[in-house]
């Protein structure tokens, strides 16, 4: 079976990349390095590399297991949480 390559249009890689620094800078912050949170995560250092510089082949376990090294697991739930979006759809809808 033939993996497929994802499309990211250019300012949503912008996004992962600010995602891959905040991610790097809270390493940094906490003082561990690169190996220390790999070894931690159970990841390659080069796939903590691509995390960090935002990459969008990494599997998003990877991404979390790296975020619970850094006592970040939680900020997982933000994802999709404020959807203002699916709101105003949805209240269109109650309203017709």
């Amino acid at each position: 079976m033939e993996k497929r390559k994802q499309i990211i249009l250019p300012k949503f890689s912008q996004l992962l990349g600010q995602m891959g620094e905040n991610i790097k800078l809270a390493r940094k912050r906490r003082k561990l390095t690169t190996i220390q949170v790999s070894e931690r995560a159970d990841i390659a250092r080069s796939t903590l590399y691509l995390i960090e510089k935002g990459d969008a082949s990494v599997a998003m376990g990877a991404y979390f297991n790296v975020l619970r090294v850094l006592g970040l697991q939680n900020d997982i739930l933000k994802l999709g949480a404020d959807d203002s979006f699916g709101r105003k759809l949805q209240d269109l809808e109650l309203l017709k």
